[in-house]
Order: structure tokens, then sequence, then C-alpha cells
């Protein structure tokens, strides 16, 4: 410590182990009886004024204080070059700063090197907005509007996070370099800044919008394009439309994420569309057609061959869902119930029963091979 520099603790009037209480308790009474605005003019009232800010600004944060404990003001000193001694035979506390100097030469910054990179200012977050369409949505596409609460780049500042007129200065504690350096045994350890976060310079006057950070929350309206064929977990991005960046860096991005609504008719796997439909069992049996909606507004229809069984799919070419960010569509898949009437009339009762007594067995094969098995099996 140099013969110019008072013990920090001298400084306020305090002890070694005093609670913060205390030290801001000394710090205030201190910084009112030697301010300037009290004392114009008396160079040595400024001179103890400025003493008492120095002191308090290390005491009064955990880490520089513990280092302050520890190295005392060379903790806050480029290389904490202590002075003493040359070589390896003086003995002084300078003697293994000039260790710790030999191995950064050697093995460069790992060891406390000046060439340690600073942070950048850190790329704004990217966000996520969940968005439900309809499967005719999905179909078709759609052009929406949305509205999100998002960092914004402070308008007042241009995210510089400081007072327009005003800039950045070096950091007083580190005085610059982005990093302090502490010695452990016979290596110098460089740490991040903790007053700077490691970028070596501070904010002179904060902005009062943004409080210093160069963006701030406010609603955002953006145009989203859905294009057609976009399924459940599709994921459109929207460049540069996320969190705003720290201080000017690049903003992230805004990530739409589909979710397709089911679809009281339809059900869908990738491209095709899946449906269940009741045909008569006369149309089962004699064979015929039915109409079935398009997503896209026309008619599909479906023959019904002869004999039809329940379960049966049928599929129709080309009345899926489009392909995304393709051509064509994918395929309708029709799966055949035949209904069984509940309610018939005498006349239809007398038909079916004129039907049974001419049943011979060959209009069921299935139905008849069953029944010759149960025989088979059973001996019935």
């Amino acid at each position: 410590m140099s013969a110019t520099q008072l013990d920090y603790y001298q400084t306020l009037n305090v002890s070694r182990d005093a609670d913060g209480a205390t030290i801001k308790s000394a710090y205030r009474k201190l910084a009112m009886q030697h301010h300037p605005d009290r004392n114009p003019g008396d160079a040595e009232a400024e001179a103890k004024f400025k003493a008492c800010n120095e002191a308090y600004e290390t005491l009064k944060d955990p880490q520089k204080r513990a280092a302050y404990d520890r190295f005392g003001h060379e903790a806050f000193t480029n290389g904490m070059n202590g002075g003493g001694g040359g070589g390896f035979g003086g003995g002084g506390h300078g003697d293994f700063a000039d260790i710790g100097d030999i191995f950064e030469t050697i093995f460069g910054s790992a060891f406390g090197g000046a060439g340690a990179r600073r942070p950048q200012n850190r790329r704004g977050a990217d966000l996520r907005y969940d968005m439900q369409v309809t499967l005719e949505e999905a179909f078709h596409g759609k052009s929406t509007e949305i509205e999100i609460e998002v960092s914004q780049q402070c308008e007042t500042c241009d995210g510089s996070g400081a007072t327009p007129g005003t800039g950045e200065r070096a950091c007083n504690l580190c005085h610059g370099q982005g990093s302090v350096r502490a010695k452990q045994g016979l290596f110098v350890v460089e740490r991040s800044c903790p007053t700077c976060g490691g970028r070596g310079v501070v904010i002179e006057d904060p902005c009062g919008d943004c409080r210093g950070e160069g963006r701030v929350d406010r609603a955002q309206a953006l145009e989203v394009e859905i294009p057609p064929g976009v399924d459940t977990g599709t994921r459109i991005r929207l460049s540069g439309k996320g969190e705003a960046g720290q201080r000017g860096a690049p903003p992230g991005d805004l990530y739409i994420f589909i979710h397709v609504k089911p679809h009281p008719v339809f059900e869908r796997e990738g491209t095709t569309l899946a449906t269940r439909i009741p045909v008569s069992f006369t149309t089962a049996a004699l064979g015929g057609s039915v109409d079935i909606p398009d997503l896209d507004g026309s008619t599909n229809t479906v023959d019904i061959p002869v004999g039809i069984q329940s379960g049966k799919q049928l599929r129709v070419r080309g009345a899926g869902m489009p392909v995304l960010q393709g051509r064509g569509r994918g395929d309708m898949v029709v799966e055949i119930a035949v209904e069984t009437p509940t309610k018939l009339s005498k006349k239809q009762k007398e038909i079916l029963e004129q039907f049974r007594e001419t049943e011979t067995g060959d209009e069921c094969p299935e139905s008849k091979g069953f029944f010759s098995k149960l025989k088979d099996a059973f001996g019935a």
C-alpha cells in the first residue's frame, strides 16, 4: 500500500469487522461533513470527500470488500504489482507478482494475461409464441396479426443505455481492463470485473427510461403469414422480432409454434386426411356412391364397390392436405362403417325374410367360412 493511500477502514473511521449498516452510516456522516458544496474552495475537504467515496464504493460491495481484506489496495491495481525486490531472491511481496508475470509470459491469459477477451453485449433472447389454427386454416394458410409484449430498443437512448449527450467511461475498479487479478500462491488468477461485468466500461449517466439497459418492454403488433400445409409442431421463424439485444446488440428471433385444433370430421396424419363414413347395408350389398366434402370447398364422390364390408378403407388420391412448401396434396382415406337398420317397416321385414329363405351361404363367404371353422373345431 502506498504511503499516500490510507486504509479504507481508517478513512471511514470504522473497525475492520464493522457491518454494512455501520459503514453506510459512517460514510454518510463524513460525506456530509466534507461535501464540496459545504466547503467551497477547500481542496483538502474535496480530497477527503473523494477518499470517502472511494472507500465506501469498495467496502459496500461484499466481493470487493473480501478482495480488499485479503490483498489490500493491490486487489484493484493492474497485475497486483506491489513493488519489492526483483528476481527470485528478494523475498518480498513483489517476488510473487514477478513469478506470476513469468507464468503469464509462458502460458498467456490462462494465468491472468492481458489478452483475455472481454464479453460482448448479449444478443437478445429468442421468444416463443403458440398459435392455434383450425384444420381449414392449416389447409388454406392465412395472414394474421398477433400482439406480444417484448423488450425493444429504447428510443430515448437508441439502445446505448446512456442519457443522450453522455456516454461510457472506464471502469474505476478494473481501469478499463474488464478483469481483476488476485494472487493465489505462485499464480495470478484473473476474474471478470464484478463492477462492469467484464466490459471494461460503465455507463456514466444511465438513461432514465431504460435504466441503462438500452431496452424497454412494450406491446408490439406483428403480421404473421401461415403457409398452407402447416401441422402441429410446425415452427415459423420471424428473424429479428425477438427480445432486443443488450445496449445495441442484435435482437433475437421470434418463433411461432403451430397447434392445429381437432376437426369434427377429419383426422390428420401428415398430408393424409382420414374419415369414417356410414353406409347403409343395401348400398354396401348392392354398391353405390357417397359424396364427401373437401376442405377446398368442392365435393369428392367416392364409389362404393358391391359387397363392401365394415372397416374397409378406400383411398381418394390428391384429396388430402397440401404439401408444406411443396406441390400437390396428400390423399384422403375413407373407412366404411356399414349400418344395420334398427327400425324396419312390415314390407321391409317381409323382403328380408324372403332373402333369408333363399340364402345359400355363398352371399357372405366370410361368414360361411367362419361357421365352417366352428363346426370343424367343436363338431357341431
